[in-house]
């Protein structure tokens, strides 16, 4: 019952949380300099031409009225149209989603999978040498610059060592369906999953580490290895399973992070993402495109973190009471 109330208590939370995304969203984009209308009608337009357009897109309206519009508006589903295409961002937001999902669902999963691994590996001696080296590793893996890193990955194995492609998601003379088209994608993948993945990796070094020694030391486990059971047994299935809580929090949270080294990552790598979409969009003053991507990756970390909270909840019923 108690874990059944805070899963509907973390749900309702999730209300007030959309509402307040939506209204910082459409604050800090008005509080951006510049007159959008100029972007519309152009620099030269005759004041005739711009009161008409302020009048169209509701510009000559007073703030909070602007406001109440955009909640109805958004509420129904509509995140206006695109400036420069003309087509409905919903539209545009849900064609480059795929690509965006596609990059950091594998970034994640490959973080997660040998951060842990490598966490847990070197957790069996803590204080070694080699966990040592190893923490620094990911502690400075964490440090580096995503679009730095993406930069000198193009140049290693584009430039000097030309194995993979640097640019987009697909060739442009390569096939379209099959087995060779699978391949073509994941051989334009691995440099922005590379890149993207030191947003992640070296912080799920550290974190399981940390937690999977933590557990080590604890009593049960000390149990455990006297009744005899071998140790890949006790770390694998008692350590292990016991220290994940942690890694299944930050995951969640990681998103946010994440999402934010893909805007970096796929304008680095041209990935026709949502983060490329972003970009093109603030170099052009693209007002409704900016605003629709900001609310979905908003309410996608948002969402991320709802789903992390009901799972921790699963595993640990302590946290629901």
């Amino acid at each position: 019952m108690r874990l059944r109330r805070y899963v509907l208590l973390r749900v309702l939370q999730f209300v007030p949380v959309t509402f307040v995304v939506i209204v910082l969203n459409f604050l800090l984009i008005h509080l951006a300099p510049g007159d959008i209308s100029l972007l519309l009608a152009g620099e030269n337009a005759d004041p005739a031409y711009l009161a008409l357009v302020r009048e169209k897109f509701g510009l000559d309206k007073p703030f909070l009225e602007q406001l109440w519009r955009y909640l109805i508006q958004i509420g129904s589903g509509d995140l206006g149209l695109s400036f420069r295409s003309r087509q409905p961002v919903l539209d545009e937001i849900l064609e480059k989603v795929p690509a965006t999902l596609l990059l950091v669902g594998t970034s994640l999963t490959l973080s997660v999978a040998i951060g842990t691994w490598i966490g847990t590996w070197i957790a069996r001696r803590p204080g070694s040498t080699l966990d040592s080296a190893v923490s620094f590793a990911a502690v400075a893996l964490f440090s580096v610059p995503v679009f730095w890193f993406g930069l000198m990955l193009i140049l290693l194995f584009t430039v000097e060592i030309p194995i993979l492609p640097a640019m987009g998601m697909t060739s442009l003379d390569g096939p379209r369906s099959g087995p060779g088209y699978i391949l073509d994608i994941a051989r334009h993948m691995v440099l922005p999953v590379a890149a993207l993945m030191t947003v992640s990796v070296g912080q799920y070094v550290r974190l399981a580490r940390t937690s999977v020694a933590d557990v080590l030391g604890e009593h049960f486990i000390t149990t455990v290895r006297a009744i005899g059971f071998p140790e890949r047994t006790v770390l694998h299935h008692y350590a292990l399973r016991n220290a994940l809580l942690p890694v299944v929090t930050v995951l969640g949270l990681q998103l946010g992070l994440v999402l934010t080294g893909a805007v970096l990552t796929e304008t680095v790598f041209s990935w026709p993402g949502l983060g490329r979409m972003i970009y093109e969009a603030i170099l052009a003053r693209d007002t409704p495109v900016i605003m629709g991507a900001f609310i979905v990756m908003s309410l996608t970390v948002a969402l991320a973190s709802l789903i992390t909270d009901l799972v921790y909840a699963a595993l640990d019923p302590r946290v629901a009471l």
